[in-house]
């Protein structure tokens, strides 16, 4: 090991006074980089210069595993994995943490306005050169799995689009068909192959699928055979929601069917059964 290279406890300590910064800053709170920094040079013997670095390391790691981002620490890369194992570390750790970050309750949903609907990424709008090392992190450490099973982000990104929907037919004058819009998945249960079953303004149906992300636009996400198979019968009414920065600003863009026009499948899951 060179004198340049960082240990796991200096790793482990920049990795958790960020998540300490980060957790104040989506809390609204204010907090103070400049003595976090000086604590951190510290405990590691660090210069100033080389602890901002680091940080800024770690705000590429997170994208990667699809976390939000601390404003001020731009994302730097070719980081080693030594920290992104650094970071999933931290994540077993403290399993509450991502949880905790859905604070907003069903009344402030309501409320809300409908969402904007971007352009969803794509290989037109070309990848930026740190996608291979994001996909990298998101690979080694199943991103999308920790999305699918984070159940509370999941949830609240569909009552998010639930209300949304709800709210873009009343804006068109379609009060009657606002009222009809079901949130299948709480009432019925997962299986349909859709979460939200809503119309367009013309009365056409909607059948959306919820993937909802902290992180940023590119962060992978799972999709089932069962939700891929409704998606080909239905081509005409099916619709995926893509939600991401979800515990700082909801973004969203909306992918249709056929997905592999959009996206890259890839099975990550086989079937054994005795001959």
């Amino acid at each position: 090991m060179s004198a340049d290279d960082w240990t796991d406890l200096e790793n482990d300590a920049c990795v958790a006074s960020y998540f300490a910064m980060l957790g104040q800053e989506l809390a609204g709170e204010a907090y103070n980089k400049a003595a976090q920094n000086r604590l951190l040079q510290e405990q590691t013997g660090r210069s100033r210069g080389s602890i901002e670095f680091k940080l800024c390391n770690i705000s590429a790691a997170f994208r990667g595993f699809g976390l939000p981002t601390i404003r001020g620490y731009q994302p730097r890369f070719n980081f080693q994995m030594a920290l992104a194992v650094a970071v999933s570390r931290w994540l077993a750790g403290h399993p509450e943490w991502e949880p905790s970050l859905i604070r907003t309750h069903s009344s402030a949903m309501a409320e809300a306005a409908p969402l904007f609907i971007g352009t969803a990424p794509s290989f037109r709008n070309l990848s930026p050169p740190e996608l291979d090392q994001m996909q990298a992190v998101a690979r080694r450490f199943d991103v999308a799995a920790r999305d699918e099973r984070n159940r509370t982000l999941g949830g609240a990104g569909e009552e998010r689009v639930f209300h949304h929907e709800r709210e873009t037919l009343r804006h068109h004058g379609r009060d009657d068909l606002a009222r009809r819009v079901r949130w299948v998945s709480r009432e019925d249960g997962d299986g349909a192959g859709y979460d939200i079953a809503s119309f367009s303004h013309d009365g056409r149906d909607r059948l959306i699928e919820v993937k909802t992300t902290n992180g940023w636009d590119r962060t992978p996400f799972h999709i089932s055979r069962n939700e891929l198979a409704v998606a080909e019968e239905r081509r005409q009414d099916w619709y995926l929601f893509r939600l991401y920065d979800f515990a700082r600003t909801p973004q969203a863009f909306e992918l249709r069917p056929p997905l592999d026009a959009h996206v890259s499948l890839t099975a990550t899951q086989f079937q054994a059964s005795f001959q």
